[in-house]
This record gives structure tokens, C-alpha cells and sequence, in this order.
């Protein structure tokens, strides 16, 4: 009897070693609760209970909706997560191989449960006091979405500008680019803002989603977030339990500028290891507004993307990434830095990345992460300008005649960056994170100016012809380099009613340029001269170092379960950028000139939000105000100039000019909102609207660039079987709140059509159709922004698009 027991117990003793130490296989299939299909693209994510071997696994679901995730013996927590469905979360136990099935039902309405990454840490959108919108993949398949913009533009609080129909960019609550950060999964994008082109050199097709947290985040990112973070993630690999391999292929067409798109991707990998590629090209003529065509508007863009994800060790991650987005014969028919009559194109604008980072999970049970990361950027920007004008001024022989014929600037931007940060986790209601950033930005420019200069007899005859080149640098070579510390504490309180995020940074900021000249050389009639004649020195070589501080809290209370109050308060800093420290521009309409000695711009910002989360209805609305200090405004002035050759080598003079100056304090406030309600089954009513006024305070005048009252309204119906159809009325008010040498633009609205087909099966295959018609009406309309910003006066037409999307 006693051997007995005592060989059972052996038994048990092996069984249980081996149990731990043996891998199990956690397998199983997700469907759709409606029509019982099964579904691609789940995140599956299984975090083990021990408390003594901590560890996450993560997979995705394959086309036939399937998951393979090797687990060694223990109790998880798992969670299915898709934009779109109800996440689904609940405890398992692995002793043994597992096979499950899994339903998830479809959300009519977003309830907040996406998770988001753009506080440094993955929360869910309703557990944070922020205002931020997601736009996920499927809304860019599902619209017309030309560029990034055009689609992010939807959302409340944000509103689209630029220099054409290829070169766009956001505006969040009255702030244009320069006073927002943009960052490509978690990098800066840093380039010029004279020509809107950073949100232009994105593959929409490549989009996972976009993250867009309106208002100030300097404490987290640094200088320039004093009006919001547009944060684009792009579609990664993924690890899985077995070997796979999936893709997809995208096909559109528009028909407003004969737009035609291929996209594909392929992913494939392993429980240890992904590699996805994809690649896109694109091509499109003018585009047709409904008042005729909008001459050199076309554009040709291709994009190529490469990741590779590693599991060197447990709890170890590695990846990297490259990116090469590049256009060529890109029309710019509205920018603002060109004369009305010019024609200026893109001759070849690109932007590279290459980025890598490492990852420890779950290092103690204080320390929960640990993540090192690089990135290097480059973007590369050549135009070509055909002025078409032409000056002539009496001379004792009658006239002369100057004909500028082209002007070419071209910009090399290249940007550097590292962070370490570290996430704390002090106990389950308390989470701190810590770490450092530093990056760089360098920028080399040239422009090169063709011109005939003739001289004319009284009987218009031509005696004499002169041809020019040139040289100038518009910005002397000069770098921009941040290194900043940064910490944010989570706290829950109340028994998790009571969210409190506070943080802080403290960056120091080093400048220096090379000395800068108005003219490099000048070469006539073929004989070149590096040391012409009357040589201004625009900027004398140098550099400057400050330091600058930022501070956020957010309050995030739970009125009731499904209702929140949020309170938002901000200290946020602008560095002022190369551009307008050191730029000499004089492009033939007017000269604009830079002041190395510029204070940052400080901001002090509040917002207060209200949220409902109801499973049939979901409102939010936010009140925001924020004020600006030593705003960079250009003011009319004298630019006082030393010549640097010839015969008055050593004197100085002076020419008009538009200045850099830190003039202003602006005051922006307003009030942005938006619903969607669930009348009936799967018909879903959706609205928004958004409104600020922006003041200059000190010159008792309104800012310029500051979009009118806008916002949509829209019903979709949602049929399982047959698609989805969504109709939305579009519409601004009358802009007559301008700034000096602004135009008032007038109201309008629009009404588009968005249909989507449900997935239908081809065998191993996939596809989905999507189709719609914009501005159904072909309203002739006015784009405050562009208007503004350029000489773009009507916006583009009707237009008629399909999508094909096809996946294995």
C-alpha cells in the first residue's frame, strides 16, 4: 500500500515537471456573430496569472480567422481585440493541447475599447482624460482617402489646408503644422512647413491607424506640440504558433483626376520571427473641380515598406523597419511661397526611414518595460518654378528686359533620433513612465535661378542678351538638436473613479548655422564668379543654446459607468525651427528673412470634456481654451544687410522685408463635439461639429489660418449580408473672422455616398468591394485653408471611387 502511494505521488511529482516544463498548443477559430463568418486580423492576447513567471503572447488571426499560440502549462487572461467588434476577455488554463471557437459581435457604435499608444503606453481611448480620436484602416479603405488628410479631416476639431490635391496638412483646433508634431510609429517627422508635404509622403494602404490627440502634449514629445500629436501607425507583421503566410492586394480608382492605385503586401513568419513587405504605386492627372480643371495638379507617388520582427529570448523583442516614400512630377497649384502667376512642381520629394527598436518585458514586478529605439529620417525635396514673369526698366538705351525662366530649390532634411523610456508599474493602481529622448535635425538647401536679362533699342529691337545663373542658399546649413527627460505618473483612485495623469519634461536645445550669403556664385553668358559683386551676408555663422520646461495634467472622473468628466491642463513650448531662425526667401513676390535670436513660443492651455459611452449611443464634447506667448508672426521691416565683395565691401545697407519677429500673444478657444447614435437594429445616426476663434491679443486682431464653423452629419446602415451604406452631409460656414490679407470665403455644404460590400469568400481568398461617390452634387466650393494659404479657389468635383481589396 505505501508503494503504492508513494509511486502515485512519484507520478504526480513528474507529471507536474513536465507539465511545466512542456509547451502546449492554444488553438482556435473567430467568428462574426451575425452571419457566423470568420474573421481576419484579431488580436489575440493571452497574459499569464503566474505570479511568479510573468509573460505575454500575442497572435493574429489569419484569413479562415485561425490562431496558434504555443503556451507552456499555467492560468491566462486572454482578450480579442478588432476595431470595430466588442472586445471579448476571459481566463483559460492550459495542461493540455487546446482547440476553442470564439465569437465576437460587431459595435454599430465605437465605445472607446481601442487601445492607443500615443501616451507612451497602450490604454484604452476611454480610460484616458486626453481628447483623441482613432482612425482606424477600415476607414481609409471604406473613403476616398487621396491622402491622409483628407480622411483625418472627418474628425472633429481637425480640418484640412494645403498647397493642391497631392500636398496637404491639418489643422487641430486652429493650429497648423509647425505647432504640431507629427510622428510615423512613434518618429518625428521633421521637414519645412512653407510647403505643406509631411502628411503627403504616407501610403494610406499602409495605414493601421491614426492616433490624433487634440491639444497641447509637450511634456511627453518635446517642442512643437502646443496644438496636438498626429500619430500614424503603420501595418506591422505578426508572430504566430505555426508558420504562415498571408497578403494582400489593393486595386482603386477615382475619377475626379483619373487616379489609379495598386497595393500589395505579403507577411509571413513563425512564433519567433515576421518579415511583411508591401509596395504601392500610384499615378493621377489634373484634377477636375466643377468650374474646369485645376491645372498642374498631377502626381506620381510609390511607396515601399520592409519589417522584420525578432524573439531573441522570452520577454525580448527586436524589430526594424524601412520605409521609402517617394513622388515625382508632383504639381503645387496653390503654394504660398510661389508668386500667383508661377507653375511649380515637385520634381522629386521623398522621404526615407529606417528605424529599430528593443524591447524587455516584465523585467521584475516593478519594472514592466524597458525599450531602446533609433530612428533615422530623411526627406529630400527638389522643386522646379517656371516664374512666367517678366520685368522691364528703362535704360538709356531704351528698356531692359528680365526674364526669370526657372527657379530650382532643393532641400535635404535629415533627422536623428533615440529614446530609452521605462515603464514602472508600483502597484496595479499606480504606473510611472521614465526616460530620455534626443534627436537632431540638419538642413542643407540650394536654389538655383535661371534668368535672361535683355537690353531693347526704341524700335524694339534686341542689341544686347545676358544669360544668369544664380547660386543662392536659402537657409544657411544649420542643425537643430533636443535632449529631453520625461516622466508621467498614472494614478487610479476611488476605486478606479478617478483617473490622474500628470507629467513633466525639461529639454535643452542647441542651435548653430553656417554663415549664409544671398548670393553663392553668379555665372554670365557661361563665365562663373564665386566672389560676385555687392555679396550680401544674410547671416553671420553661430550657434544658441536654452533650456525650456513643459508640464500636463489630466483629470479623468466616471460620473457613472458609461459617463466621464475630463479636465485637461497644459504648459507647452515651440522652439522656433531653422526655418524661421534662418530663412532668406525671395522667390520674385515678395523676400521673407528669419531671426536667429527668436524665444520660444509657451503656451498655457485648459480643456474640459464630457464623454458618453452607451452601447447604442456615445457623445463627447470638449470646450478648450489656449494662450500663446511670444507667437512668431512676419511683420513688415528692414532687413540690415553687410555686403561682403566689391568695391563697398564692408558697408551695410538696407532692404524692405517681411521679419520673423516674437511679436503676438494669441488667444484661441472654441468647442468641438461629436455623436453617433444607434436608432434602430444597424442604422447608426452620426454628427460633429467643431468651432474656434483665434485672437491676437496684443494686436487686438484675429489670427489668420483659423478654419470656420464646420461639421458633418451623416446616417449608415449596416446589412450583414448585403454591405453597409453611409451618406453624409458636409458643411462650413461663412470664414469673415480673417486676418489681414486674408479673403473671406463663404459657406457651403456637400453630400457624399460611401458603400462597402461584407467579405466575400473566393476559396482561399478574400475580397471586399468599396465604392462611393464625393461631393454627389458637384458643388463649387471653397477650402478656407487652401484659399488662404495659396491661390487654390475651388475645390475638387464630383468624384466617383472603387476600391478592390482582396486578402490570402
Amino acid at each position: 500500500m505505501n508503494e503504492f502511494r508513494f509511486l502515485t505521488a512519484l507520478c504526480a511529482v513528474m507529471f507536474s515537471i513536465n507539465s511545466y516544463g512542456q509547451v502546449f498548443r492554444f488553438q482556435g477559430t473567430v467568428r462574426d456573430s451575425a452571419d457566423h463568418k470568420t474573421i481576419e486580423n484579431v488580436v489575440v492576447e493571452v497574459i499569464t496569472m503566474n505570479t511568479t513567471d510573468k509573460g505575454s503572447f500575442t497572435a493574429v488571426t489569419d484569413i479562415k480567422g485561425r490562431f496558434n499560440i504555443a503556451l507552456p502549462a499555467g492560468n491566462y487572461r486572454m482578450a480579442l481585440k478588432l476595431l470595430g467588434y466588442t472586445a471579448l476577455s476571459h481566463e483559460i488554463r492550459i495542461n493540455s493541447d487546446l482547440q476553442q471557437d470564439f465569437i465576437l459581435s460587431s459595435q454599430d457604435i465605437p465605445l472607446g475599447e481601442i487601445e492607443v499608444s500615443s501616451l507612451r503606453i497602450n490604454r484604452q481611448v476611454k480610460e484616458l482624460p486626453i481628447p483623441l480620436a482613432v482612425i482606424g484602416s477600415n476607414r481609409y479603405q471604406k473613403l476616398s482617402s487621396m491622402t491622409l488628410s483628407n480622411v483625418l479631416a472627418a474628425e472633429p476639431g481637425v480640418a484640412m489646408g494645403g498647397d493642391g490635391v497631392w500636398a496637404t496638412n491639418v489643422n487641430i483646433r486652429g493650429l497648423n503644422e509647425n505647432r504640431l508634431v507629427t510622428l510615423i510609429d512613434g518618429d518625428r517627422v521633421e521637414t519645412a512647413t512653407d510647403l505643406t508635404a509631411s502628411l503627403s509622403m504616407i501610403d494610406v494602404n499602409d495605414i493601421e491607424r491614426v492616433e490624433v490627440v487634440k491639444g497641447a502634449q509637450s511634456s511627453l514629445y518635446g517642442t512643437g506640440a502646443m496644438g496636438g500629436i498626429v500619430n500614424i501607425i503603420t501595418r506591422d507583421g505578426h508572430f504566430a504558433g505555426k508558420p504562415y503566410v498571408s497578403g494582400n492586394v489593393i486595386s482603386g480608382y477615382a475619377s475626379v483626376n483619373d487616379l489609379f492605385t495598386g497595393h500589395a503586401d505579403i507577411n509571413t513568419g513563425s512564433d519567433k520571427w515576421y518579415f511583411r513587405v508591401s509596395g504601392t504605386h500610384s499615378v493621377a492627372d489634373d484634377i477636375r473641380t466643377p468650374e474646369g480643371i485645376l491645372p498642374n495638379s498631377q502626381f506620381t507617388t510609390n511607396n515601399v515598406t520592409a519589417k522584420v520582427g525578432l524573439k531573441p529570448f522570452a520577454n525580448h523583442l527586436f524589430k526594424i523597419q524601412y520605409q521609402n516614400n517617394w513622388s515625382k512630377n508632383v504639381g503645387i497649384p496653390g503654394g504660398e511661397a510661389f508668386p500667383g502667376p508661377a507653375e511649380a512642381t515637385y520634381t522629386d520629394i521623398s522621404r526615407q526611414l529606417l528605424s529599430a527598436s528593443y524591447e524587455i518585458s516584465n523585467i521584475t514586478d516593478k519594472l514592466s518595460l524597458l525599450k531602446l529605439s533609433y530612428f533615422n529620417q530623411y526627406i529630400q525635396r527638389d522643386v522646379a518654378m517656371i516664374p512666367n514673369t517678366v520685368t522691364e526698366t528703362p535704360v538709356a538705351a531704351g528698356k531692359q528686359r528680365v526674364t526669370p525662366q526657372l527657379v530650382s530649390p532643393i532641400g535635404d532634411h535629415m533627422t536623428n533620433g533615440a529614446q530609452l523610456q521605462s515603464t514602472w508599474n508600483f502597484s496595479e493602481n499606480n504606473t510611472l513612465i521614465a526616460g530620455v529622448d534626443v534627436w537632431s535635425r540638419k538642413v542643407t538647401t540650394e536654389r538655383t535661378k535661371i534668368i535672361k536679362s535683355e537690353v531693347i533699342n526704341t524700335a524694339g529691337d534686341v542689341i544686347k542678351t545676358n544669360n544668369l545663373v544664380r547660386g543662392e542658399t536659402p537657409i544657411p546649413e544649420s542643425s537643430f538638436g533636443s535632449a529631453g527627460l520625461f516622466l508621467q505618473d498614472e494614478a487610479h483612485l476611488l476605486n478606479n473613479k478617478l483617473t490622474l495623469i500628470a507629467g513633466g519634461r525639461l529639454d535643452g536645445i542647441h542651435v548653430k548655422n553656417e554663415a549664409g550669403y544671398d548670393i553663392d556664385y553668379l555665372i554670365v553668358n557661361g563665365v562663373r564668379n564665386d566672389t560676385p559683386p555687392n555679396q550680401r551676408i544674410t547671416f553671420e555663422k553661430g550657434s544658441e543654446n536654452s533650456i525650456s520646461w513643459s508640464a500636463n495634467t489630466g483629470i479623468l472622473y466616471k460620473l457613472f459607468k458609461d459617463i466621464d468628466l475630463s479636465l485637461n491642463l497644459a504648459r507647452s513650448f515651440r522652439s522656433p525651427s531653422l526655418e524661421e531662425r534662418f530663412k532668406y526667401i525671395d522667390l520674385g513676390n515678395y523676400v521673407r528673412l528669419g531671426d536667429p535670436d527668436l524665444d520660444p513660443e509657451s503656451g498655457y492651455s485648459a480643456d474640459l470634456g464630457l464623454r458618453v459611452w452607451k452601447p447604442t449611443f456615445n457623445f463627447q464634447v470638449d470646450g478648450f481654451v489656449n494662450r500663446l506667448s511670444n507667437m512668431i508672426v512676419e511683420t513688415p521691416g528692414e532687413f540690415v544687410y553687410t555686403l561682403n565683395t566689391g568695391t563697398l565691401q564692408g558697408t551695410t545697407d538696407t532692404i524692405p522685408a517681411f521679419i520673423n519677429a516674437n511679436v503676438s500673444k494669441a488667444l484661441l478657444y472654441g468647442v468641438d463635439f461629436g455623436l453617433q447614435y444607434n436608432i434602430y437594429s444597424d442604422l447608426v445616426l452620426f454628427g460633429s461639429g467643431s468651432f474656434v476663434r483665434g485672437r491676437d491679443t496684443e494686436a487686438d486682431e484675429d489670427l489668420p489660418q483659423i478654419p470656420p464653423f464646420n461639421g458633418r452629419l451623416g446616417m449608415r446602415y449596416t446589412y450583414p449580408k448585403i454591405g453597409s451604406a453611409e451618406i453624409t452631409v458636409v458643411g462650413a460656414a461663412k470664414q469673415d473672422k480673417i486676418a489681414d490679407g486674408e479673403k473671406e470665403t463663404g459657406g457651403y455644404t456637400c453630400l457624399d455616398l460611401a458603400l462597402s460590400s461584407p467579405r466575400i469568400s473566393l476559396g482561399p481568398a478574400r475580397m471586399q468591394i468599396f465604392a462611393g461617390i464625393d461631393n454627389i452634387t458637384d458643388r463649387s466650393y471653397t477650402n478656407h485653408l487652401s484659399t488662404n494659404r495659396g491661390s487654390i479657389s475651388v475645390e475638387p468635383g464630383r468624384n466617383i471611387y472603387m476600391r478592390l481589396c482582396l486578402s490570402f
